[in-house]
């Protein structure tokens, strides 16, 4: 068997699927971890939704921010323009409540005790282990499984509070997890999330660093695998694996195992 991180898809399908030959990827005795964002700016989100979903547990997936998006969408929250044309498509579709009630119990942070690999979307807090990452995770999980989740969505957006504190409650101390875990790139040294910078970290300002270099973080014992910036791209090491590397910007859709030496598999974009 083998475990494969494939980056973030972006609605990105026919690159999915060849990536997917290429790598004789089978379903019966293979896994794949997504690292969110299924949906958006691509062509064929809706096909990508439902393509993932058909695959049910070979694949392990966590939420992004552009999913998220899309079920605030539905229930008529989230502002709209053209950045999200492709989503229309799933709202549309006869079964769109199917394939976000699939979505929405989905989790936003995944941890393999076996590969020692924890999977989020964007990064982790330094403040957190892996531990109470799950568990902070879980908060916002249940947040979105319950019959009233839309009360949670109508104030999941804001870039407020931007530290975390343990005395956190309610909405602030939802939307802080949601973005650490899907939103989260630039951090000062103080570990305030900084939401301005989305380019290269050699780019940033002076007092930010990617969460990954904040001193005395307490997730280092574990391995961590994400995507969301597309712009670091690639990165491959011992403790933090990289793996959106731009495919909805015509770059590449990347591959990485995890079960073996970090073997990488690559497919060009268009």
């Amino acid at each position: 068997m083998a475990v494969y991180a494939i980056g973030d898809l972006q609605g990105c399908f026919d690159p999915f699927r060849r990536l997917l030959d290429k790598l004789d990827f089978d379903p019966v005795t293979d896994r794949i971890w997504l690292t969110g964002d299924l949906v958006n700016r691509g062509p064929k989100s809706l096909k990508t939704l439902r393509f993932v979903k058909s695959l049910g547990d070979a694949v392990t997936l966590v939420l992004g921010n552009h999913d998220l998006h899309l079920l605030a969408m539905a229930n008529d929250i989230a502002v709209t323009n053209n950045r999200f044309d492709s989503m229309w498509k799933i709202l549309a579709a006869d079964d769109c409540d199917e394939l976000l009630d699939w979505l929405r119990f989905k989790p936003l942070a995944h941890y393999s005790p076996e590969l020692n690999t924890l999977m989020v979307h964007a990064g982790v807090p330094p403040q957190w282990t892996i531990k109470k990452t799950l568990k902070r995770a879980a908060e916002v999980e249940s947040a979105l499984q319950q019959d009233d989740y839309v009360r949670f969505l109508k104030k999941m957006y804001g870039d407020l509070p931007d530290k975390w504190s343990g005395d956190l409650q309610g909405a602030d101390r939802l939307r802080f997890i949601v973005n650490s875990l899907t939103r989260m790139r630039m951090i000062s040294p103080g570990g305030r999330l900084n939401f301005t910078h989305k380019g290269l970290p050699t780019a940033a300002g002076k007092g930010l660093v990617p969460w990954f270099q904040a001193p005395k973080a307490r997730w280092t014992d574990s391995r961590i695998v994400f995507g969301h910036w597309s712009a670091l791209g690639l990165m491959v090491k011992k403790k933090l694996i990289s793996v959106d590397t731009g495919c909805v910007w015509g770059r590449q859709l990347t591959a990485v195992r995890l079960d073996q030496s970090a073997e990488v598999t690559k497919v060009r974009c268009r």
